[in-house]
């Protein structure tokens, strides 16, 4: 998924500074979520559309291969990057649950896709919990899954620490204020580094989310990752509540695909994540806060 900063090169570094001067003038929204109105022509998709504070929020589903001639046992919630789209995603995620018959929802963040804009940081946490919200309406009593990847992680631990979710499948969670100072700051002397971290909105922090997340959860770690390098992955992991499962991919950037063993852990762990729930999503009983 796309990566929203650089590498530690001189072009990079010259785009994240025109950024970073952008973000200490106050205009951090467009910054970190740059409007994606990128035209897609989606294919078996469904739309929704979540009414939040008068401006529309652009939801679409899909059916897993499991789903298409049963009823859902469960539903998953879908957060992609900053710089993407749901639309764009939704089926490779819903394949990534196999058999399980769950629906996906996927929320196009503000002033992506059909979500009205602007893009702002601030509401990015209360589109994310009404669309879950929306989406407790449609599933009932049924278990709902976050899946996210990036970005995308902060608004899945936003709603995780504040509504009851079945698990969560994370990939390459960033800590934002830590990795804007840690990891970014020191070429500018944190002189904007300071100021950009500082409009992170509280809703988003990861590490104060993921220590009151009650949820399981499994987290994809890359470990060459330049964008979100491990260390800042791992605060986020070591902070984490719940019981978890971690896989570690050592040779993987930030967006790699999964190698066939890596996506086999990810399938076995998705089964520990979901036993007990429901016996059509997994049959599987495991011990938990393991790395796998």
């Amino acid at each position: 998924m796309a990566a929203w900063l650089a590498n530690r090169t001189v072009l990079p570094h010259l785009v994240l500074f025109g950024g970073l001067l952008t973000l200490a003038g106050g205009c951090a929204d467009s910054f970190v979520l740059p409007a994606n109105h990128d035209k897609i022509a989606p294919i078996d998709l469904g739309r929704r559309v979540v009414e939040v504070n008068g401006k529309r929020v652009e939801v679409w589903t899909t059916g897993s291969p499991g789903a298409r001639d049963r009823a859902p046992s469960g539903y998953v919630l879908f957060f992609g990057g900053n710089g993407d789209r749901a639309d764009r995603w939704l089926h490779v995620v819903a394949d990534g649950w196999g058999d399980r018959p769950v629906v996906v929802w996927g929320m196009n963040y503000p002033g992506y896709g059909g979500s009205d804009g602007p893009t702002r940081l601030d509401a990015v946490a209360p589109d994310a919990l009404a669309v879950y919200d929306a989406l407790r309406n449609v599933a009932g009593s049924k278990p709902i899954y976050l899946h996210a990847s990036s970005f995308g992680t902060t608004a899945a631990l936003c709603v995780a620490a504040r509504r009851p979710v079945a698990g969560l499948v994370l990939h390459n969670p960033p800590p934002l204020r830590q990795l804007i100072l840690g990891n970014y700051g020191w070429w500018n002397l944190w002189l904007l580094a300071f100021p950009v971290s500082a409009q992170i909105p509280p809703e988003l922090d990861s590490i104060s989310n993921a220590a009151h997340c009650s949820a399981p959860a499994v987290f994809v770690l890359s470990g060459a990752d330049t964008v979100v390098p491990p260390r800042f992955q791992q605060m986020v992991v070591g902070t984490y509540a719940a019981p978890k499962r971690v896989i570690d991919v050592p040779g993987a950037s930030h967006n790699d695909p999964l190698p066939r063993d890596a996506g086999e852990r990810v399938q076995r762990a998705i089964d520990w994540l979901t036993a007990g729930q429901d016996p059509h999503l997994s049959a599987l009983t495991a011990g938990v806060g393991s790395r796998v």
